[in-house]
């Protein structure tokens, strides 16, 4: 797994917590980490292997948690706390934010109120005009869900 794999699943977990509506400041760290760590000039693999967590902590924005999610990531492929958070939320609800006019908040408003977790749903939702039930969609934005979705 290269560094902007890594960065990857760091961003990934920062946006399905923002769409939980977990703590900022927890899901900001996750962000700050997958900036440095794409572009890090090293492996993290490398960094891991010669020197463990305490070389991972060296990169900033990387914390003792952080390096070891990047031990798991390395090691499994996958680490605990995307484990966790997904079995609450699913991960297909990242897919509704590639449509524009949604971005997290509306992510979260459709995945909590009208169980809309990926875009199989969100075409269904739409095609049975659920979008007017929306809060905070407008026609313009309703119209571009549409386009994007067809």
């Amino acid at each position: 797994m290269d560094n902007p794999a890594i960065a990857r699943s760091f961003y990934r977990l920062a946006a399905l917590m923002e769409i939980r509506g977990d703590d900022p400041f927890r899901l900001r760290s996750y962000r700050n980490a997958g900036e440095a760590i794409e572009t890090w000039p090293t492996p993290l693999k490398t960094i891991a292997a010669n020197e463990g967590v305490p070389g991972l902590q060296s990169i900033p924005g990387v914390g003792k948690a952080i390096a070891g999610k990047i031990v798991e990531l390395l090691d499994r492929g996958t680490f605990d706390a995307w484990e966790r958070i997904t079995t609450e939320t699913p991960a297909t609800i990242l897919d509704l934010l590639e449509i524009p006019g949604i971005g997290p908040k509306t992510a979260a408003l459709l995945h909590q109120k009208f169980k809309v977790s990926s875009l199989d749903e969100l075409k269904k939702f739409v095609a049975s005009g659920g979008l007017e039930m929306v809060e905070g969609i407008g026609p313009k934005t309703a119209e571009r869900i549409k386009e994007s979705l067809r």
